[in-house]
């Protein structure tokens, strides 16, 4: 079980790690984010965290967020000259609202004490 414990910690330490990276560019900051995400995901599941949920649903967010940023740049983006007014804008949404909770969520889970093992 300790192995166990342990690669949890490593998968939301480096995927949190990419995410903040991710950050400083993020269009192509994505192609990091959204690996990172779903490794603290990952992570708190394996290691049966409290927080695993939040974390699944963060990386669902960032997903949809991502596809839907680059579903918008191949149609040559939004506002400006191109065809599509702002509003479609929105649709990006998920993707910095996916990786805030991403950010939280692993913080509380690398806060969090180990998991009660199951064996007495």
């Amino acid at each position: 079980m300790i192995g166990v414990a342990r690669w949890s910690r490593i998968l939301v330490v480096v995927g949190f790690i990419a995410m903040v990276i991710g950050a400083i560019d993020p269009l192509e900051g994505s192609l990091v984010i959204f690996p990172g995400t779903a490794m603290v995901a990952l992570g708190a599941w394996l290691g049966k965290s409290r927080y695993w949920k939040l974390l699944c649903r963060a990386f669902a967010l960032v997903a949809v967020g991502v596809g839907a940023l680059f579903a918008l740049s191949a149609f040559g983006g939004f506002g400006g000259r191109s065809s599509l007014s702002y509003w479609w804008g929105i649709l990006i949404l998920p993707y910095p609202i996916g990786w805030v909770l991403g950010i939280i969520g692993a913080i509380k889970k690398l806060r969090e004490g180990p998991a009660p093992s199951s064996t007495p």
